[in-house]
């Protein structure tokens, strides 16, 4: 067994193979950029090496600063993890030459995979059904367009060195073609440094299923069974499970097999995923089932193959990368229950799943019996702009598929993350759409009702009631109550709609502010105004960020007397200066804000009091 080794990744995946590392005994390297120096799996290596700027392409994706790090530390063994430099057949090369051992496939194999048109044929040779499609070297717009019409429209063309749904475009009709051809190129060149590309049969009822195998040194190859990637959101994995639902014994054993042997066919070693298309419209058969891609690496949703299977994978890849045989055989193989796993990430449905970025001032995961999380973060961490936002993925287990989807929704609807948005209450309407439910998805159901899921849902009047209770004083003196008690009232402000809330009792000591979830969703409830001791609407002034942003001017102070109308500060955002001002008479009672400081969006930056009156 390898003795040290150095993760070449960052986050969840680096944590993910730090956990393992640490139980086999092996020490454990980490890397890290100018953003990432307090990043959690910095924290949790034995040691970490500074590698450069925060940009990947000057840090993670410097081979020579991971190697340099490596030889500064005497590590034995390379993990590239997922993503970054984890494909790149010169890197695992370089690797190998500088005497280290290499923890993934052989760099031929990953260069047999690595173009869709030339894996495709080597699995054809290899007796593994491909999609119907071209994959000829002649690039002429014009020939392509003949062999489109051949193979009938709807086709779908896509870069040969592509992935992650970039260079792919569908085309519907012998019009669109060349338009969506000349685009696909343009944007695999840009993205692959490559623009060839082939054209395949677009599958109307489109299912993603997938075959996680391993191999070993010694020429031993098994599978794990597969794997329904389907819910996609534009061409991007949203949530996925194992087993593959409708997937009966006959058609899954004719399909794991076509999965060894394109394993064999390139002599693989270690983890990887062969990715197949299915013709869902009349349920999954093995003759509507076709070769995709092959993944050298291990793949982000591989948790769930383990929860079924009870295979650590990551284990599995540091035992065979130091020559040991794979430690069962296929017999010994069998699945149990059910798995689901969602990735919860750091964007904004609601404004078309941008980014958000900042400090996890809150991060509370839901948890739950067959639950776990695999993240890469924790409370008062950053998000920055440099990576892939993901926090988590929430990964639940049931003794069926049902109970493992009632398992993530309640994860989910329990999650609590502020002020960071989060798509958690995006996943938990997908969860619980109608098609998912029945186990009938396929890869275009978020294209079609994804705007519905994406609305950002308002908290129910039952937590409002909660929160006002906590915000509105209570009546008179403690204690003392004549007949019923009086009805308070609150009014909160959400989308721009006025909302009235009335409550029979309030708190002793009312809060300023409240952060409520509910539904994974977050928000921090500033009454608008509320009613006052003795029973007259005083304004509470919150002056919120409409935006994430910066402040670059601040005009009052804590305690000043400011008019309706006055400017209190100025935000940056978007590139556009946005001036807040006092919303009637009043004093500042609370400022929040300082010149340079980056905000959230309905940050608390200001609150300002009514003035008192005068008795009369």
């Amino acid at each position: 067994m390898i003795k040290s080794l150095l993760i070449a990744n960052r986050g969840e995946i680096a944590c993910r193979v730090i956990r393992t590392a640490r139980k086999l005994g092996i020490r454990t390297i980490a890397v890290y950029s100018d953003a990432d120096a307090q990043a959690l799996h910095v924290r949790e290596a034995d040691e970490a090496v500074h590698i450069g700027p925060s940009a990947a392409r000057e840090s993670y994706l410097v081979g020579e600063r991971i190697l340099a790090a490596a030889a500064q530390t005497g590590a034995e063994a390379i993990h590239p993890g997922y993503g970054f430099l984890s494909e790149n057949s010169a890197f695992a090369q370089s690797v190998i030459d500088a005497g280290l051992v290499w923890v993934g496939p052989n760099p031929a194999s990953i260069d047999a995979m690595g173009l869709k048109d030339a894996a495709k044929k080597l699995m054809a040779q290899a007796g593994v059904p491909v999609t119907p499609g071209y994959m000829g070297e002649n690039q002429d717009p014009d020939h392509l367009a003949a062999e489109a019409a051949k193979i009938g429209y709807p086709v779908l063309i896509k870069a040969v060195a592509g992935g992650g749904g970039k260079g792919m475009r569908l085309v519907e009709n012998p019009d669109a073609f060349t338009d969506a051809l000349a685009s696909c190129q343009r944007e695999a060149a840009a993205s692959f440094g490559n623009d060839h590309v082939l054209i395949e049969k677009y599958i109307l009822s489109p299912r993603h299923i997938e075959v996680q195998v391993f191999g070993d040194k010694h020429g031993n190859v098994v599978h794990l069974f597969e794997r329904d990637c389907s819910l996609q959101r534009r061409h991007q994995k949203v949530i996925e499970e194992a087993p593959a639902p409708g997937m009966d014994a006959a058609t899954r054993a004719e399909l794991c097999a076509s999965a060894v042997r394109a394993a064999k066919a390139v002599d693989y070693v270690g983890a990887g995923t062969i990715e197949f298309i299915a013709d869902g419209s009349e349920g999954l058969r093995a003759d509507r089932i076709w070769f995709m891609e092959m993944n050298t690496r291990l793949q982000v949703e591989h948790p769930v193959t383990e929860e079924i299977t009870g295979v650590d994978l990551v284990e599995w890849q540091l035992r065979v990368a130091s020559g040991e045989p794979i430690p069962v055989s296929q017999d010994d193989l069998g699945i149990d229950g059910w798995a689901m796993e969602a990735r919860l990430y750091a964007e904004d449905p609601a404004k078309g799943f941008l980014p958000s970025i900042g400090k996890l001032e809150l991060l509370q995961f839901g948890e739950s019996e067959g639950g776990r999380i695999d993240t890469g973060v924790y409370e008062g961490a950053e998000v920055s702009p440099f990576y892939d936002p993901m926090i988590a993925k929430v990964i639940a287990w049931g003794q069926d598929r049902e109970e493992a989807r009632e398992r993530l929704s309640d994860m989910l609807s329990d999650s609590a993350v502020w002020p960071v948005k989060t798509n958690a209450s995006f996943l938990v309407k997908a969860l619980e759409h109608p098609d998912f439910v029945a186990g009938t998805v396929d890869t275009g159901l978020i294209g079609r009702d994804g705007e519905a899921m994406a609305q950002v849902p308002q908290p129910s009047t039952e937590m409002l009631e909660a929160a006002a209770a906590a915000l509105v004083p209570a009546y008179g003196t403690p204690g003392l109550r004549l007949n019923a008690a009086p009805v308070r009232k609150a009014w909160f402000l959400l989308d721009g709609q006025e909302i009235e809330i009335a409550i029979g009792e309030g708190s002793d000591d009312p809060a300023e502010s409240v952060l409520v979830t509910e539904q994974g969703q977050a928000w921090q409830l500033t009454p608008w105004r509320r009613e006052g001791v003795h029973g007259a609407a005083a304004g509470s002034g919150a002056i919120l960020a409409p935006m994430p942003g910066k402040v670059i001017a601040v005009e009052v102070e804590a305690g000043q007397t400011v008019i309706a109308g006055q400017k209190l500060l100025t935000l940056e955002a978007m590139k556009m200066e946005h001036t807040l001002t006092a919303p009637f008479d009043g004093v500042v009672a609370e400022l929040n804000a300082a010149a340079g400081q980056q905000v959230q969006v309905e940050a608390l930056l200001a609150r300002i009091e009514e003035a008192a009156k005068e008795p009369a």
